[in-house]
């Protein structure tokens, strides 16, 4: 196949049924009052030209299709839509128009994410309506780039994020020499009723389980999962591992704080709680103590005051001689054994060598 455009003739071949599937997800669709703005057309023709390298110039693919440039593939899409045939002659001048447009007008947007950070919403266009994406649009002229978003987030889903956008919270990348900065903004009940403003831009907006978008062309993990192909969300795959990435850091750092707090509080409650046991465990003692001690007083109280009176016999303890020549001397039967009484907290007192220490100069 040859085309011409206004500087040379160019010789490729992209299938007709190709052509026919591109055209009808991407530039069909646009409004009769759109058709007119060759520049606005431009920009559906790259979302085709790029749908085209990342889903039909694949390696199963190699030996029958071949990439092309931007340039190669419009003059296709020129010369295969009526429409725009009679425009195919000067292509190239179209081109460097939209791209001059293109690299003075940046894109910004929101992903909204839901209460609990596992769903994001994503919109259906009119003009590419197989494919889904992030509710985003370009600035206008001196317009600030959060104030970009929050209106074009208004115009596509109805919601106003004004009170939940953080401008330093934010991905941003350089798609086509267009840079795309989507504004992360979270907290958003999946409950909530989304009503685009505009006509004729907007299909439908739905919530996606992050898990299930794919983070590569060739991840089939939503075509398993929700029956959608993951060439549907060729417009969101720039933004998905970062995304996901985002989330990952955000909760752990939430599950670490909240361990710290839990910590934290666990660690009051501990330090209450022992100093009330220690408290009731010296309370307890000295009263065991007392009342030993009392039950000490009325055992030797019937006995005769000289047996009261009498010391306890002094046995020796003969610590350095043989077993041989150890006697064990036993007190008499009919002698009645005198109890001493001593208190466990005696028992057990030791002498603090360093606190002694230190209350001397």
């Amino acid at each position: 196949m040859e085309l011409q455009t206004d500087k040379k003739t160019i010789q490729h071949s992209i299938p007709l049924d190709i052509l026919d599937d591109l055209s009808s997800r991407f530039i069909i669709n646009v409004p009769e009052e759109e058709r007119q703005d060759l520049v606005r057309i431009c920009f559906q023709i790259e979302l085709a030209h790029w749908f085209y390298l990342d889903f039909y110039c694949t390696e199963e693919n190699a030996g029958i299709l071949k990439s092309c440039g931007m340039k190669e593939f419009a003059a296709h899409i020129f010369q295969h839509i009526p429409f725009l045939r009679p425009h195919a002659s000067r292509v190239d001048g179209i081109l460097e128009e939209w791209r001059e447009y293109k690299q003075s007008v940046p894109t910004y947007g929101a992903i909204l994410l839901s209460d609990d950070m596992s769903h994001v919403l994503l919109v259906q266009s009119f003009w590419a309506k197989s494919s889904w994406g992030f509710p985003k649009g370009k600035v206008n002229q001196d317009e600030d780039p959060c104030h970009c978003a929050v209106r074009e987030v208004l115009e596509e889903t109805g919601f106003d994020i004004t009170d939940l956008i953080d401008k330093n919270e934010y991905i941003e990348s350089v798609i086509n020499d267009q840079l795309v900065r989507l504004y992360i903004v979270c907290g958003i009940s999946k409950g909530t009723k989304f009503q685009p403003r505009t006509r004729n831009e907007i299909k439908s907006c739905e919530w996606f389980s992050l898990s299930d978008l794919p983070s590569n062309k060739k991840d089939h993990t939503p075509k398993l999962k929700i029956g959608v192909s993951a060439n549907a969300f060729f417009m969101v795959l720039p933004f998905v591992k970062r995304l996901k990435r985002w989330v990952f850091e955000k909760t752990q750092k939430g599950c670490q704080q909240n361990r710290r707090q839990r910590n934290k509080s666990t660690g009051d409650v501990d330090s209450i709680s022992k100093s009330k046991t220690n408290k009731q465990l010296f309370q307890q003692g000295l009263m065991a103590e007392i009342q030993a001690f009392e039950e000490f007083k009325l055992k030797n109280t019937h006995l005769p005051r000289t047996k009261r009176n009498e010391k306890k016999p002094n046995f020796k303890r003969q610590l350095f001689n043989g077993t041989e020549n150890k006697k064990i001397v036993k007190p008499p039967i009919d002698e009645t054994v005198i109890e001493e009484f001593t208190a466990p907290s005696w028992l057990n007192f030791r002498f603090n060598k360093k606190a002694l220490i230190e209350c001397y100069p």
